[in-house]
């Protein structure tokens, strides 16, 4: 609600596409600059207790952005500061939370559901969220959206506080931090399944997120609705994310995981492209759906795959960068798509970067046997995955019987 609002308001403050790319470029880049620090501290201290102050800290934000609002004094500066201050908090926020699912796992062999049901969780709230914008913005105001955020952040905490969790092991402070940092770049990128996994996602989210930077222009100046345009087309890719996830959680295991990464990358991109050349408000909503369901399956089971073969000790380090990877490379692509929106126009700019996703995930598909071979006795070693699993999951189907044909 908070994200949709957000944009909203700054469209309708200053009418700029490229005030758009600059409120989300100076929110997320801090992602890029400060989450592989994050990552070091995850591994380092209490990720629980790490968590309940960022979510406390985010709290304050979303309350001081509703005070603002709702007492008419809020001034695009003002939006600014704040966004930047939630790019911060997101900074330590992501890699921590990504880092934690495990910890409330007892067996490796769940954590594809696992994080299939937070995607699951998520986008339910994405589905709702932006729907229950548009219609509380065309009602109220901004403000109010603002408020209800700001309200949802003492469940979180609540929840947080409530869980009993076995004491983990953190990793001495003993080696220098900038150590740490370069000994988890050097360990993610000089393996060949996590770096042609990072590379992906960062194209993805260089080219691919910033669509939602575009969608009020879509929304109003493409389709000629107005919040709730808005509402309904981030709702279907909420919808359509929500399906992947469902999916991927009913999966009982995790084999042939890998190649839904490139097949779903180019889904995404696809979508991409039908939407920059969609006038037709029906047709939009059809494409955000095969959106929101293309980038969190190739999301979803990037961050399984990772997290099954990455070594425990350096899990916070590599999720870092996976989120910096993630949202870190979003505030330039945000940037990007707010100024070709403005020198090329939004349906060409859409063009531009969903080609440039299914090129990508052409080029992904070409080593897919090469990594899949990799990242097999890794599975195997830990248990993930068995001989036996391998075996009923490749055996094809039982032929019917001709009387059973009908």
């Amino acid at each position: 609600m908070q994200n949709v609002a957000m944009g909203w308001m700054v469209y309708r403050l200053t009418g700029s596409a490229l005030m758009l790319g600059t409120v989300s470029f100076s929110s997320d880049i801090f992602a890029f600059l400060l989450m592989p620090f994050a990552g070091v501290l995850a591994d380092r201290l209490d990720r629980r207790r790490m968590l309940i102050t960022l979510q406390t800290l985010m709290l304050t934000q979303a309350l001081t952005l509703a005070v603002l609002v709702l007492s008419r004094r809020i001034e695009i500066w003002q939006v600014l500061v704040l966004a930047a201050f939630m790019g911060v908090l997101n900074a330590f926020d992501m890699p921590t939370r990504q880092s934690f699912v495990i910890e409330m796992l007892e067996d490796k062999s769940d954590l594809q559901n696992a994080i299939a049901l937070n995607s699951s969780l998520f986008n339910a709230a994405r589905l709702l969220g932006p729907s229950a914008a548009g219609v509380i913005i065309a009602a109220v105001g901004e403000g109010c959206c603002f408020l209800i955020n700001a309200v949802s952040y003492s469940a979180v905490v609540i929840a947080l506080c409530l869980m009993k969790l076995p004491r983990r092991a953190v990793a001495s402070d003993a080696t220098d931090g900038l150590e740490n940092l370069r000994e988890g770049f050097a360990y993610t990128f000089g393996f060949l399944p996590l770096r042609n996994i990072m590379l992906l996602v960062s194209l993805s989210s260089l080219m691919g997120i910033s669509y939602v930077v575009l969608m009020p222009i879509i929304a109003r100046d493409i389709l000629y609705g107005g919040p709730k345009t808005l509402g309904f087309l981030m709702s279907a890719a909420g919808l359509g994310a929500l399906i992947a996830a469902i999916y991927l959680a009913a999966r009982k295991n995790i084999h042939g995981l890998a190649k839904f990464i490139p097949y779903s990358a180019a889904v995404f991109g696809c979508a991409i492209l039908a939407l920059a050349l969609s006038r037709n408000f029906f047709l939009s909503l059809a494409a955000m759906v095969f959106v929101g369901a293309g980038l969190t399956s190739e999301m979803a089971c990037s961050n399984t795959i990772i997290q099954t073969v990455v070594d425990n000790d350096k899990r916070g380090r590599v999720m870092g960068i996976y989120a910096m990877a993630f949202r870190g490379i979003a505030p330039f692509g945000s940037l990007l798509a707010g100024f070709l929106a403005a020198k090329i126009g939004t349906a060409t700019t859409l063009i531009f970067t969903g080609g440039a996703i299914v090129i990508g995930a052409g080029l992904f598909a070409r080593q897919l046997g090469v990594l899949i071979e990799m990242i097999r006795p890794i599975h195997l070693r830990e248990g993930i995955i068995s001989e036996e699993t391998e075996a009923r999951e490749s055996k094809p189907p039982t032929s019917i019987p001709p009387e059973s044909t009908l």
